[in-house]
Order: structure tokens, then sequence, then C-alpha cells
């Protein structure tokens, strides 16, 4: 009988022991899944958005005044990802006299809306990706821009080169500015649709 109570005692107590190891297993994985999910709410916290990396970096003011202009902050700030090719100041400077005036101006939105969302492509696209598709594909890879139009991927001395749908062409200047949502290629050059 006394063999009976001490087995009955040391099951029990063996069950006790494995129901707390199982609770504090269960325990550990909350506070890492927790854990994890404060981590990413720093990152994105830390790392701004599309248009906030572009807003924080002078190059880009231009860029920053037509997608205010054109009600895009809302967009570019969503979830994403986004790839944008973003022109510079100095790329703006090179449209015809007047041209940056204009498409700021109200009744001229929906054509900067198109502009704008021509230099962005859905998903993120680093340039070791961007270049490794262009190499995949006989040196030209053609991307369909969030506007609907297509842009082609090529490499011309080491750079990344967009030509647009006119022929015009713009230089990647600066690969892999990240933000949270996406990533940026600055670009020497506006492309058109």
């Amino acid at each position: 009988m006394k063999n009976l109570k001490t087995f009955t005692f040391l099951a029990l107590t063996g069950l006790l022991l494995a129901s707390c190891g199982e609770k504090k297993k269960e325990v550990k994985e909350e506070v890492m899944e927790e854990a994890a999910q404060i981590e990413e709410a720093v990152m994105e916290e830390v790392t701004p958005n599309i248009v906030g990396v572009a807003a924080g970096n002078d190059n880009f003011s231009t860029l920053v005044a037509a997608v205010t202009a054109a009600g895009l902050v809302e967009t570019l700030s969503s979830e994403g990802p986004f790839t944008v090719f973003a022109p510079t100041n100095d790329a703006f400077v090179k449209l015809p006299a007047g041209t940056v005036e204009s498409l700021l101006l109200p009744e001229n939105k929906d054509a900067l809306t198109g502009i704008l969302t021509y230099h962005v492509v859905a998903g993120k696209f680093e340039a070791a990706a961007v270049i490794e598709a262009i190499n995949a594909n006989n040196g030209k890879y053609t991307v369909t821009t969030v506007q609907g139009g297509t842009i082609d991927l090529s490499l011309m001395d080491g750079n990344v080169v967009l030509t647009d749908s006119k022929g015009g062409t713009a230089t990647v200047v600066i690969a892999d500015v990240a933000a949270s949502n996406g990533v940026i290629h600055a670009l020497d050059t506006v492309v058109m649709p």
C-alpha cells in the first residue's frame, strides 16, 4: 500500500511538473512573439516610410511638393511595399521652364498624378534584384508601373538606366535608400509615361 501511495504521489508530482513545463513553454512563446512585434514596431518608427524619407532629404523637396499636390502622400505612406524611382530636384530642373509650376496647379492634378505614379512599381526591388532581373532577361527588364505603363530597365556602365515609353532615359544615381514600406532609387531625370 505504501508503494502505491508513493507511486501515486510521484505520478501526480510528475504531471504537475510536466504541466508547469508546458505552461512555461507557452509563456515563453507568447513573450517571444510580443518581443518580435515590439521590435517590428520600433523598426518601423526608426525607419520612416517613403514619404518620410523623401521629406527628410533636401534633394527630394520638389518631389515631396509634387506628391503633396497630387494627393499621393497617404498612398505612398501606406504599407506597400513600393519601389520608387525618385527624381531629384536636379532632375526636375531639367524639365522645360515652367513645367513643374504648371504641373503643381490644381487643374493639372491628374497629369501630375500620372507622371508620379509612373515612377512607382509595386513591390520592393533593391538594386541587386533589379540587376539580377536585367541580366536574366538578356540585358533588359520591363516593369509595369503603378500608373499602368511600362519602363524598360537596363545597364549602362554599371548603372541602372530607365527608358520610358517616349524613349527618354534616366539613370539611377543613388540606389537602395531604405524606407519602412519599400525602397527608393534616386534618378537624374524625370521619366514620362
